[in-house]
Formats: structure tokens, C-alpha cells, sequence
């Protein structure tokens, strides 16, 4: 029964550029900083080490047996009783699909035995993610304190490779190893998917977070611009994390808001994170795809983004700062856009009510309408050009401008928050549930004060059922010692949205005064230095996006990273056919575009640009938020912010 640790102190498999942390070990300081950037150490075990090895029953008792195997990327189960399985179904649990795990204990006083449960999202048959929960039972010792001591063991040593935390080589594993549950706190805009963002963050965002232990606070914001009032009112030091529940605009508010902080320097530093609830999810499609998931949308675009959250990965976020025609700056982390996109990206703002499907919508009706803009186009071109920049088909070089086509995608006391949920206790409907044949209604199970149900994992009419067993103690100062975030007086917990928000004007985006200083950018209306390129004629878009993608299924900039320094600039010249513009943007799906040899696109990275209108009516968009119209110009800030990823790369079926 006893397992053994077979293997030496886990490393991270992270790249040398990454600058990333787990939950709970989030740098504090430049120092921190310093020593997270350091080179990797030695090379790590191969995924299929085995890390433990142990017997356990199954939950109901009179259920088979089975032999575990823990190895750095999954946990193999093999059947041991009452036949052994040559080829056990369902025998490998790829790490990459499990949310957390937590111990559990019988509510009868004669069972010795201690419970390990683990919670996965595998994929089905037909491709979506369903939540499954397997529990085994540690009863190879005579005395429930030995079963307890084991089960915690497992249930450690997984979440220690969860999150990244290092196992000793040759030390005790224990529940000593863990640090504090890491605090999110997340920011749900109810308006967004179609109104179903709250719906979704309570059936799937909230059970998962839970079952990884993370803790958290939620805030459902009430107008525009909430979420940026919010964070610059924030105790910062008090947060690992700040999550949006909701499309592409609601981060936008967070960074913004950090950035006109008077301590924005570090502010900007707070790990970010976006679970997709909007229409465009733009970032987290980029995310999925760092994180090795096979593209997605809706509910399995959420659910693979919620598993990275769980795993608490970070990475540097290049961030674009935007100074408009006013004189005003604003800071992005997505595109800029004129033309076709962001024509399309207003107009189809009528269509909300159909999720991402507007898109679809608006762009058959821009196709119908197709307009060409006369403007003016300078970047100082970047000066180390991306990975494998020849593609398939080059593109023509045209006089004064500079060509290049990308290559493939390389593998104290807490601010009042308003309307506020925390997770101690969740105060939402939830449903009894009952172990059968058992008159006593199940307990909500949540790391955090218990674990999370244990829905359809439940034994028969001779079964006790389980109660929480927390692996850790809350230490001071966490959520369940302290309160988090008082409401407001007199405002009415998680009211249900009456209906869409209000349209707002022009100019809308969230404009922010702090940030570093442009010291590649002249003032708007001056010459440009030496070393810019210029084009100018007629366009039907151009698009300046720092991420590889563009909405969930739109890779736009298939070799871009989160932090490669660069923003990706493409442009769609006059002439083009409808039909040409429409299997640009089929191929874009797959990131291929590149590849089509379409004369009329172009492509360049640059660190800064400057684009200038010459025609008197247009639509600009920062991130999809509409802006004043007229001359901008813009410089990348290489890691200004700091993304939650997740770990890179998601591990396959081990051999």
C-alpha cells in the first residue's frame, strides 16, 4: 500500500525567456523578479517517471482495486481485482485535464479507511470536455491516521505537480509543501455572451477554481468602466491574481486601471487573467493555443482556459501604449484596427444578442459594403525579424515599404468592492445533494472550507458518505479567517441583469494616464527619425495586433508570442476582390493567410507605428473599443504586464 518516491526535486520545463511563477510564490519584489529570470536548471525527469506508486480500493468499498502511478504528466490506473485489465479503459489521467484533488473521510466511525479524490475534464468522443471525479480508497493500514497520512500524501505530490511546486528527492511529502491557497479575484461583466456570463462562471468557472483550492472573490460589474474604477482602488499585496469573466473589453478596463494607478509600476506587474465569456475572446484564443489545447470556442474554449487558470502559470505581457489624436493614451494588449475590421467590429455591436455569430454577420454585411480608405502608414521596422519569416508564397516587395511575411507558429484592509461574492460562503442556489439510500444531504465540498460535490461518484444504499478532509489548515489572513471585501450597504447581492447595457458615444475607451514614456514615438504632427518606413494609398484595413489571434477562431499573427517585443502589422491594399477578402479571412481561421500569395496583403513587424487617416470619416478601434478618429500612433512596452497562461505546451498521451 505504502508508495515510495522514486524520483529526485522537479524542475520547471519552462523556456529561458518565460518569467513565470506557480500559485503562492508570486515575486514580491526585483530581486524576486531577478531570480525568476534566471536560466532554467538542469533538465527535469522524463513525463512517464514514476513519482509514486501505491494499491488502493474504490469508492463504493466492495468496488475493484487498483494500482496508481504517479508519474510528472499523468496518473496511470491499472485494475488489479477482481480481474486484472489488459488494457484498463480510462486508465491514464493526463494531468493537463484535472482541475485539483482533496482528501475525504467516511462519516461512519468504523471505517478506518481515508478517501483521494481527483476531479478531471477529459474530452469526449465528440470533442467537448465533461467533469469527472474519481475517488480511491487508502486503507492499507490499520489506523485511520496512517490511511489519512497516504491519501494526503497523493493528494500533495499531484498538487504540488499541478502548480508547479518542486517534490522532494529524498524529504517527507507532505501537506507542509503547500503554500496558502493563492487568492483570485475575479470580475464577471453579466452582459457578456449573450448574458449568459454569470450563468456560465457559476455552472463551470466557479466548481473548477474551487476544486483546484484556489480562493477567491467575485464582483459582478455594474456599468462601464467598473472594473477600471475598481483596481485602482485595490490593496494589491492582498491578490494573486485579477480573473475577467467576460470578452476582450472587460481586461481592458483592468489593465488601464492599473496603468493610472500613482504606483503603477508595480501595479502593472499584478498576474492578469481572462476566462472567455464574451463574444470575440480574442486573448483566450491565444492562451488556449499556448497552452497546447486544440482550438475551441464557447463552453470548451472556457473550460480549457479554466484548466491553465488552475495550473497558475504566468508570462510577460507586452502591452502597446496608444497615444490618440487628442493627445490622450490609452494602453493595449490586443490590435489597433481602421478599415474592414473595425467597421465590422461597430457596426456589428447591433448584433450582441448573437455571441460570437455577430461577427459572421457583420462580416457578410461589410463583404456587401466593402469601402476602401485613402490613409498613410509609418513603422519603424522591427530589428530582429520573426522566426522563419519566408513564407510559401512570397509577397511582392513594393516600393518604399518593407514586406514580410510571417512563418509558422513555433509549438492590510480590504478595498470595498461592491456587489462581491466571496467564496466563504458562496451565497448561491445550490442543490442537495444526497449519497443514496443516505437521509443526510451532502455537504458542498470545497478545498477551501470542504471540497467540491462529488456529483455521481457516490456509492449505494451501504455506503457512508464522505466528508471534507482540508489537506491545510487556513493560515491567518486567508478567507476563511478574514472577511473579503465588504459590500456596500444597501446594494443587493448579484442582482439578474434587466437587459443589455445602454449604447455609449464615440470615444468610449478608457483613457490612462500613467505608464512609461514613449521614447521611440515624436509628438503626433512632427517627422519621423530616420529609420521609418512609409507607405501610403488606399486600404481596405489595417490591423496592428500584439497577440497571435484575433478572435477565438481568427489567428491573425500565427508566429506571435505574448512577449516577442513586437506588434504584428498587417494591411489589406484597394483592389482586392470580395471573394479574395473573404478566403483571407476563411484561411485566417487556420492561420494560413500568409500562404495564399494574395498581392494586396501585406505584413511588417515594427516596435512602433504611426497611422494617419486621410480620409474625413472612418472607424478606429483599440482591443474593439470604438476611439476618436483621426491620426494615432503607438510603441510596444516589451513585459509591461503579466498574463496568466498556465504552463506552455499541453502534455500528450504519455507512451
Amino acid at each position: 500500500m505504502n508508495g515510495h518516491l522514486e524520483a529526485e526535486e522537479q524542475q520547471d520545463q519552462r523556456p529561458e525567456q518565460e518569467l513565470t511563477w506557480s500559485w503562492g510564490r508570486r515575486p514580491r519584489s526585483a530581486l524576486d523578479r531577478v531570480k525568476a529570470m534566471a536560466p532554467p536548471p538542469p533538465p527535469p525527469l522524463t513525463p512517464s517517471t514514476p513519482l509514486l506508486h501505491g494499491e488502493f480500493g474504490s469508492y463504493p468499498a466492495r468496488g475493484p482495486r487498483f494500482a496508481l502511478t504517479l508519474t510528472p504528466q499523468a496518473l496511470h490506473i491499472q485494475r488489479l481485482r477482481p480481474k486484472p485489465e489488459a488494457r484498463p479503459r480510462g486508465g491514464l489521467v493526463l494531468l493537463a485535464e484535472v482541475s485539483g484533488c482533496c482528501t475525504l473521510r467516511s462519516r461512519s466511525p468504523s471505517d478506518s479507511a481515508a478517501y483521494f479524490c481527483i476531479y478531471t475534464y477529459p474530452r469526449g468522443r465528440r470533442g467537448g470536455r465533461r467533469r469527472a471525479a474519481r475517488t480511491f480508497r487508502a486503507d492499507g493500514a490499520a489506523t485511520y491516521e496512517e490511511n489519512r497520512a497516504e491519501a494526503q500524501r497523493w493528494a500533495t505530490a499531484l498538487t504540488c505537480l499541478l502548480r508547479g511546486l518542486p517534490l522532494p528527492g529524498d524529504g517527507e511529502i507532505t501537506p507542509d509543501l503547500l503554500p496558502r491557497p493563492p487568492r483570485l479575484l475575479l470580475l464577471v461583466n453579466p452582459f457578456g455572451g449573450r448574458g449568459l456570463a454569470w450563468q456560465w462562471c457559476k455552472n463551470h468557472v466557479l466548481p473548477m477554481i474551487s476544486e483546484a483550492g484556489l480562493s477567491f472573490n467575485l464582483i459582478q460589474t455594474e456599468r462601464h468602466n467598473h472594473a477600471r474604477e475598481l483596481v485602482q482602488g485595490l490593496s494589491l499585496s492582498e491578490w494573486d491574481g485579477i480573473v475577467t469573466v467576460s470578452g476582450d473589453g472587460l481586461l481592458y478596463e483592468v489593465l488601464n486601471g492599473l496603468l493610472e494607478r500613482p504606483d503603477w509600476e508595480e501595479a502593472v506587474k499584478t498576474p492578469v487573467g481572462i476566462l472567455p465569456c464574451g463574444s470575440g475572446n480574442a486573448l483566450a484564443g491565444a492562451v488556449n493555443q499556448h497552452g497546447g489545447f486544440e482550438p475551441a470556442l464557447g463552453i470548451d474554449l472556457l473550460l480549457n482556459c479554466s484548466l491553465l487558470l488552475c495550473r497558475g502559470g504566468s508570462h510577460p505581457l507586452d502591452l502597446l501604449s496608444v497615444t490618440l489624436a487628442s493627445g490622450s493614451r490609452c494602453f493595449s494588449f490586443l490590435s489597433v484596427a481602421w478599415g474592414f475590421v473595425s467597421d465590422v467590429d461597430i457596426q456589428s455591436e447591433r448584433f450582441r444578442a448573437l455571441g460570437s455569430a455577430r461577427f459572421t454577420l457583420g462580416t457578410v454585411l461589410g463583404l456587401a459594403t466593402l469601402h476602401t480608405y485613402r490613409g498613410r502608414l509609418s513603422y519603424l521596422p522591427a530589428m530582429v525579424e520573426p522566426a522563419s519569416p519566408a513564407p510559401a508564397h512570397g509577397l511582392p516587395r513594393a516600393k518604399s515599404e518593407l514586406t514580410l511575411a510571417p512563418g509558422p507558429a513555433p509549438p492590510v484592509a480590504h478595498s470595498p468592492l461592491h456587489r462581491s461574492v466571496s467564496d466563504l460562503p458562496l451565497p448561491l442556489p445550490q442543490p442537495a445533494l444526497t449519497s443514496p439510500g443516505s437521509p443526510e444531504p451532502l455537504p458542498i465540498l470545497s478545498l477551501n472550507g470542504g471540497g467540491p460535490e462529488l456529483a455521481g461518484d457516490w456509492g449505494g444504499a451501504g455506503d457512508a458518505p464522505l466528508s471534507p478532509d482540508p489537506l491545510l489548515p487556513s493560515p491567518p489572513g486567508s478567507p476563511k479567517a478574514a472577511q473579503l471585501s465588504p459590500i456596500t450597504e444597501g446594494a443587493s447581492e448579484m442582482p439578474a441583469p434587466s437587459g443589455l447595457p445602454a449604447p455609449t458615444p464615440v470615444a468610449r475607451v478608457a483613457i490612462s494616464a500613467g505608464g512609461p514614456p514613449d521614447h521611440l514615438l515624436p509628438p503626433l504632427g512632427t517627422p519621423l527619425p530616420p529609420g521609418w518606413v512609409t507607405m501610403e494609398g488606399d486600404f481596405v484595413l489595417i490591423l496592428a495586433i500584439s497577440p497571435s489571434h484575433l478572435g477565438a477562431d481568427l489567428v491573425a499573427a500565427p508566429h506571435a508570442r505574448f512577449d516577442d517585443g513586437l506588434v504584428h502589422l498587417c494591411w489589406v491594399r484597394g483592389g482586392i476582390s470580395r471573394a479574395a477578402l473573404l478566403r483571407l479571412f476563411l484561411a485566417m481561421e487556420r492561420g494560413s493567410h500568409f500562404s495564399l500569395g494574395c498581392p494586396q496583403l501585406g505584413y511588417a513587424a515594427a516596435r512602433a507605428f504611426r497611422l494617419e487617416p486621410l480620409t474625413p470619416r472612418g472607424v478606429l478601434t483599440v482591443d474593439g473599443e470604438q476611439v476618436e478618429y483621426g491620426p494615432l500612433q503607438a510603441q510596444v512596452h516589451p513585459g509591461l504586464g503579466t498574463l496568466l497562461t498556465g504552463p506552455s505546451g499541453c502534455p500528450g498521451r504519455e507512451p
